[in-house]
C-alpha cells in the first residue's frame, strides 16, 4: 500500500489525450454528465427500482477507462491504493452501499495488484431518508490509474434518484452478476472455497483449496478484518488433488497490536464469470 503511494505522482501533461466516450443510449435522467480528466471518466447511472417505497433504489458509478490504464479493486494488493467513494454532500440519502464486481490479478512492476483493467460499474444500493421523495445522488470519487505510472484521479458526479423503469438494466445485470456470491466455507457447487489451514514450516503460511471447474483459470484474494491489514497475494501451488487448485500466502500483514488467532479473514475466488466470496476465521 505505502509502495503504491509512493508511485502515485502527477505527470505535467497539460495537453491531455482526450478520452473518446461512446454513445449511450440512455436518457439524460438514467444518466449524469460525464466527468472526465483524459484518462479516465466517471459518472452515476440509474437502474430501474421497484415503485416499493419499501424497497431499496438502484444506482451505480460507472468508470470508464482509457485503453491501457487500470484502477485498483478495494483491497489493491501488493501496490495502489483503493477507490474512495464520499456520498456526504447527497440529498434525502440515509445509505449508499457500494458492492464491488470481482477483480483480477495485474502485474506491476514485480508486484501483484488488484483491479479492473476494462470499464467497470459499481452497483449501488440506496436507501433515501424519506421514501416518499427522490434522492439527490452526489458523489465525489478518489481514485488513481495506471499504465506504466500511476496518477491519482478525482470525479464527481450528481443525479437526481426515483422509482420507476430505467435503461440501464443490461449494463447493470452485467455488472452484479460480477459481484461474488457470498457463501460458507466449503459450500459452492462449480466453485468453492473447500478448506483453510495454518501451516508454521518452513515458515508462517495459510493454504487454501479452492475447488472450480477443471481446466479453468482461479485467481484467490485474501483481505483482513480490517482495511489496515495487508495481507500478500495468494499464490498457486502444487500438491492439490483432482479438481482442486491450491493456493498459499505467507501470514504477514497484520497492523501493529493485532493477532493472527482467531482473526477473520474474506477470500475472494474469481473463475471466469463465477466469483465467490467466504469469511473464516484464521484458527
Amino acid at each position: 500500500m505505502i509502495a503504491g503511494l509512493h508511485r502515485l505522482r502527477r505527470t505535467a501533461a497539460a495537453g491531455a489525450v482526450s478520452l473518446i466516450i461512446a454513445g449511450s443510449a440512455m436518457a439524460a435522467e438514467d444518466a449524469s454528465p460525464w466527468d472526465s480528466d483524459g484518462r479516465s471518466a466517471i459518472r452515476l447511472i440509474a437502474g430501474s427500482s421497484p415503485a416499493s417505497a419499501t424497497s431499496e433504489i438502484r444506482a451505480g458509478v460507472e468508470l470508464r477507462l482509457k485503453p491501457g490504464w487500470h484502477t485498483y479493486w478495494r483491497y489493491p494488493g501488493d501496490a495502489g491504493v483503493p477507490p474512495r467513494f464520499d456520498f456526504s454532500r447527497s440529498e434525502n440519502l440515509r445509505a449508499a452501499e457500494i458492492r464491488w464486481p470481482a477483480p483480477q490479478r495485474i502485474q506491476e512492476q514485480g508486484l501483484v495488484a488488484i483491479g479492473y483493467v476494462r470499464d467497470v460499474i459499481w452497483p449501488l444500493s440506496v436507501v433515501p431518508q424519506n421514501p416518499e421523495q427522490p434522492v439527490l445522488l452526489r458523489v465525489k470519487l478518489d481514485y488513481a490509474v495506471c499504465d506504466t505510472l500511476c496518477v491519482p484521479a478525482q470525479g464527481t458526479a450528481e443525479l437526481t434518484l426515483a422509482r420507476g423503469v430505467a435503461r440501464a438494466d443490461a449494463a447493470f445485470a452485467a455488472a452484479e452478476a460480477r459481484v461474488p456470491k457470498k457463501t460458507a466455507l466449503g459450500e459452492g457447487s462449480s466453485l468453492a472455497v473447500k478448506s483453510v489451514r495454518r501451516i508454521d514450516a518452513p515458515r508462517p503460511q495459510v493454504v487454501v483449496d479452492v475447488a472450480a471447474p477443471a481446466g479453468g483459470a482461479v485467481a484467490l484474494f485474501a483481505e483482513g478484518p480490517t482495511p489496515e491489514w495487508a495481507l500478500p497475494v495468494p499464490t498457486a501451488i502444487g500438491g492439490a488433488g483432482a479438481g482442486v487448485q491450491r493456493f498459499a500466502f505467507d501470514l504477514d500483514g497484520a497492523p501493529p497490536g493485532a493477532t493472527y488467532s482467531g482473526a477473520r479473514i474474506t477470500l475472494t475466488a474469481v473463475a471466469g464469470d463465477d466469483a465467490i466470496e467466504v469469511v473464516t476465521s484464521l484458527d
